[in-house]
C-alpha cells in the first residue's frame, strides 16, 4: 500500500492588511481604574458620601464660628436666632451653589476632553470663561444687566461664540490634530477677550464696581439668586451629558470606528457642544470664571473608573463638587477674618496640575 503523497504547499497570497483600529487617545487611558462595575459603583457611592460630608463641613466652616451641634440643630429647626440666619441665608445657598457649579464644571471638563480627544482641554483653558466674561461685561456696560438671571443669557452667548471660534482656529491648518493647538487657540482667545474686558472696565467705573467681584470667581456674593437663575440649565446640561456617555465611548475610538458603531457624529457633537454651553455658561454666570476644576478632576475620574464615560461623567461631577467646596472652605479660613475667593484657590491648585499634564504630553511625544 503506497502512502498518499502530500500535495505541494500552495503559494500563499498576501492577505489584505487589516484596517487600523484607532487607539484610545491620551485622555482615556486603557489601563488602570477599577475593574468591575460593582467596585466602580461602590467607589462612586463612597464619593457621594464624601460629598455629603463636605457639604456639612461647608455649613459649619466660616468666619463666624458656630459649633457643629448648633449648625445641625438650626439646619432642621429655624428658630430665628443669629446662627439660624447665618446657616439658612448665607451658608446653605453658598453650599448648594458650590455643589451645582462644581458638578457643572467637572462634567463640562470631561465632555470637552472627550469631544476634542485632548487631555489638556478644559473650558477655562480654552478661553470659554473669558468668552462668558466678555459677554457679561458687555451686558453690564451696554444693557445695564445687574443680576445673575440676566448674566446667564450673555454667558451662554459668550461661551458658544468663543467655543466655535477656538475650535475653528485650533482645527485649521497643518498639525490640526495635535493636542496643543486648541490650548494655543484658547490662550489667544483669552488674551484678546481679556484685553477687551480690561478696556471696558477702565472706561466705565460703574461696570468695574459691579464686575470686579464676579470676575475672580466667588460663591459668596451671588447666593440664592444665582442658584435659582442657573440650576435648571445645569440640570439639563448634566442630563444631556449623561445621555451622551455611550456615543463618547465610541468617539474615543475615532470617527471611522464610531460611525461604524452607528454613532451619528454630527448629532453627538452638537449635543455635546450644547451641554458644554449650558454647563459652562450657567456655572460662569453664577460664580464667575473658575479655571482648572474641569481639567484636573476628569483625570482623577479616569484613574479610578477607567475610560468608560458612563462612569467618568458622574465621577467628574461629584469629584469637582468636592474640590470646589473644599477650595471654598480653604478660602474662608486661610486669611480669616478676610476671605480668598474660590477662583483664586482653584488657580493655585490647578496650575501645577496643568504644568504636569503638559510635561507628560511632551514626554509622550518625544
Amino acid at each position: 500500500m503506497t502512502g498518499a503523497t502530500s500535495a505541494p504547499p500552495r503559494a500563499s497570497t498576501p492577505a489584505a492588511a487589516p484596517a487600523a483600529v484607532p487607539t484610545p487617545n491620551a485622555a482615556q487611558p486603557v489601563r488602570g481604574g477599577l475593574r468591575s462595575a460593582r467596585a466602580r459603583a461602590a467607589a462612586l457611592v463612597g464619593a457621594v458620601l464624601a460629598l455629603a460630608g463636605m457639604c456639612l463641613l461647608s455649613l459649619w466652616v466660616g468666619a463666624n464660628h458656630l459649633a457643629l451641634p448648633v449648625v445641625w440643630r438650626v439646619l432642621w429647626h429655624d428658630d430665628g436666632s443669629q446662627a439660624a440666619l447665618i446657616v439658612h441665608d448665607l451658608r446653605v445657598p453658598r453650599t448648594l451653589l458650590g455643589l451645582s457649579v462644581g458638578a457643572a464644571l467637572g462634567a463640562a471638563g470631561a465632555l470637552t476632553q472627550a469631544l476634542t480627544r485632548n487631555d489638556l482641554a478644559e473650558p477655562g483653558i480654552l478661553g470659554l470663561g473669558y468668552g462668558a466674561a466678555a459677554a457679561v461685561v458687555t451686558g453690564i456696560s451696554a444693557f445695564g444687566v445687574l443680576s445673575p438671571a440676566g448674566y446667564v443669557w450673555f454667558a451662554f452667548a459668550g461661551v458658544g461664540i468663543t467655543a466655535v471660534a477656538v475650535f475653528s482656529i485650533g482645527s485649521a491648518g497643518r498639525g490640526a490634530s495635535q493636542p496643543a493647538n486648541l490650548v494655543v487657540a484658547g490662550a489667544a482667545a483669552s488674551a484678546v477677550l481679556g484685553a477687551f474686558v480690561n478696556a471696558v472696565l477702565l472706561l466705565d467705573t460703574r461696570t468695574f464696581d459691579q464686575f470686579r467681584f464676579w470676575d475672580v470667581g466667588s460663591l459668596a456674593a451671588p447666593g440664592s439668586a444665582a442658584l435659582r437663575a442657573t440650576w435648571p440649565y445645569i440640570a439639563v446640561g448634566l442630563l444631556v451629558a449623561i445621555g451622551l456617555a455611550r456615543p463618547l465611548n465610541a468617539l474615543a475610538l475615532g470617527d471611522c470606528a464610531a460611525r461604524g458603531l452607528g454613532v451619528q457624529l454630527g448629532r453627538a457633537r452638537a449635543l455635546g457642544g450644547l451641554a458644554i454651553v449650558l454647563l459652562c455658561g450657567a456655572a460662569t454666570a453664577a460664580a464667575g470664571p473658575i479655571t482648572f476644576v474641569g481639567l484636573a478632576v476628569p483625570h482623577v475620574a479616569r484613574a479610578i473608573a477607567g475610560p468608560d464615560y458612563r462612569w467618568v461623567l458622574p465621577y467628574s461631577a461629584v469629584g469637582a463638587a468636592i474640590l470646589l467646596l473644599g477650595a471654598d472652605m480653604v478660602g474662608r479660613v486661610i486669611i480669616a477674618p478676610g476671605e480668598l475667593e474660590v477662583g483664586i484657590v482653584t488657580a493655585f491648585v490647578g496650575a501645577p496640575v496643568f504644568i504636569a499634564l503638559c510635561r507628560r504630553a511632551r514626554l509622550a511625544r518625544s
